[in-house]
């Protein structure tokens, strides 16, 4: 029996250079590991048996109205510009338009080679396709623009990195895939006129308010200004913050190397291809404005006057640092309790910063500590901290609800490194308990749950690095 969804496919109208249709390679023995069914209710999709979605989303079964295919795309890699990559391991399925009348790509990574897979088998294996399902659904509980995760498959088969590996397939859903990379394929091959088509397209779906493609551009650098400043303020890193893993609408995608920091330090680096430290968690917001003017140079080339793109472009771009100081003061003031934080607020904030990382202090613990009544148990220099809560309290003291904001604003519990390591080790083995607490824990991070899952790493924990899982 097919699994059916309400497609209405509008990327797969638009003209051949952009995809090549392909479908998913089908798989030995799809086993269905997590499906999300409220997501699958939102989406419109009809109800199925465990076989019929396991088959569907394995890759086996098209379902009806769907219109394969692979995404080009170029983009720049820690700096480096690549002509040409696309969906190696992804295939779209198509959209839907879901309940609150959003347009929504299913897309199934892990499905299987394209034309774009560089030699690579397109498959994934099973820890990088629970990470990313973990991490999404956790940053959509924490109210941060992401895609999210659909479902998880396991394929029957092995796969082979540094050694044999258990495969598996995500569906994943998506405003959209469009990327900075989408638009710089085109600017840089001087395919015009499907350059147009494309910000014509990106405009109508995400942006229509926006007055053409630097319009388009304001309106990408405005969400790229809040999602940096939302990652920052949960102490997550990115760590692949490549133009084709650049979202243009604003939305959290491609989870590869990416971790919640515990112990907090400015510099904080988790990927393990990232040996410069380009994508570090204090780098992010100079890297989305880089990220920014690489679109806003691939927009340009469709504009008749040069010169006065150019002019307007550099205005859009060199605005938004302010936008993501302006994001991150709200969002960080809220963390210590302030409703609306001004500029003379920024002092107070970047001193607790500077006293958590002297301190080694948990990030998450320490912000969700100072609302209850023993906040300087999360540091050991308390002399340090308590110099600092004396000016804290009396900035608060113009507050009226400074406890109800800082736990609106501070999660209890986030997906932490060593638990995520530990529940792909689980499942390696067959046990999908720890995925399943560590998912029912995670979907309402703001209340105080299973203890255990709150606490640090042990020094025997610690997961130094991550990594891409391709």
């Amino acid at each position: 029996m097919t699994f059916n969804a309400p497609f209405d496919n509008s990327f797969a109208a638009l003209p051949d250079g952009f995809y090549t249709r392909i479908t998913p390679t089908p798989v030995a023995d799809p086993k269905l590991l997590a499906f999300n069914a409220d997501l699958a209710k939102t989406l419109g999709l009809a109800e199925a048996g465990t076989d019929d979605l396991a088959f569907t989303f394995g890759g086996n079964e098209l379902p009806q109205g769907a219109d394969p295919l692979a995404q080009l795309y170029a983009g720049h890699q820690f700096g480096n510009y690549n002509p040409q990559l696309g969906d190696g391991r992804a295939i779209l399925l198509g959209e839907v338009i879901d309940s609150t009348g959003q347009r929504r790509d299913i897309q199934l990574k892990g499905s299987g080679p394209t034309p774009y897979s560089r030699g690579g088998d397109g498959r994934a294996w099973l820890g990088p396709v629970l990470r990313e399902y973990v991490v999404s659904e956790a940053m959509h509980a924490l109210g941060i623009p992401t895609t999210r995760a659909l479902a998880a498959v396991a394929t029957g088969e092995q796969i082979y990195r540094e050694t044999a590996l258990p495969g598996a397939v995500l569906t994943r859903v998506a405003a959209s895939h469009l990327r900075v990379g989408t638009f710089q394929v085109f600017a840089h091959r001087g395919e015009v006129e499907n350059l147009r088509t494309l910000t014509d397209y990106a405009i109508k779906r995400h942006y229509p308010q926006a007055d053409g493609p630097m319009g388009l551009l304001r309106a990408v650098c405005a969400a790229q200004a809040d999602l940096i400043a939302a990652w920052m303020s949960v102490g997550f890193i990115h760590g692949v913050m490549n133009t084709d893993n650049c979202s243009i609408s604003g939305e959290t995608i491609d989870y590869g190397p990416c971790a919640f920091m515990d112990a907090f330090h400015a510099n904080r680096v988790f990927s393990s291809i990232d040996r410069q430290g380009r994508y570090a968690f204090s780098n992010q917001p100079q890297i989305a404005v880089w990220n920014m003017a690489q679109l806003a140079t691939a927009l340009i080339q469709q504009m008749d006057d040069a010169d006065a793109a150019v002019a307007e472009a550099t205005e859009i771009v060199h605005a938004m640092p302010a936008l993501i100081e302006a994001a991150w003061l709200k969002r960080f003031g809220a963390k210590i309790g302030i409703a609306n934080a001004q500029p003379d607020d920024t002092p107070l904030i970047e001193d607790l910063l500077s006293l958590m990382q002297q301190d080694g202090a948990d990030f998450t613990n320490a912000f969700r500590a100072l609302s209850g009544d023993a906040a300087q148990d999360q540091f050991t220099d308390r002399d340090g901290f308590v110099a600092w809560q004396e000016k804290w309290q009396a900035r608060l003291a113009s507050e009226p609800d400074a406890k109800t904001v800082m736990q609106s604003a501070n999660p209890a519990i986030i997906p932490r490194n060593h638990r995520i390591e530990q529940m792909i080790q689980a499942a390696v083995a067959g046990d999908m308990a720890p995925f399943e607490r560590l998912m029912n824990a995670l979907a309402t991070p703001y209340q105080t749950t299973d203890a255990d899952l709150h606490r640090p790493p042990t020094e025997q924990e610690i997961v130094p690095a991550t990594f891409c899982g391709t």
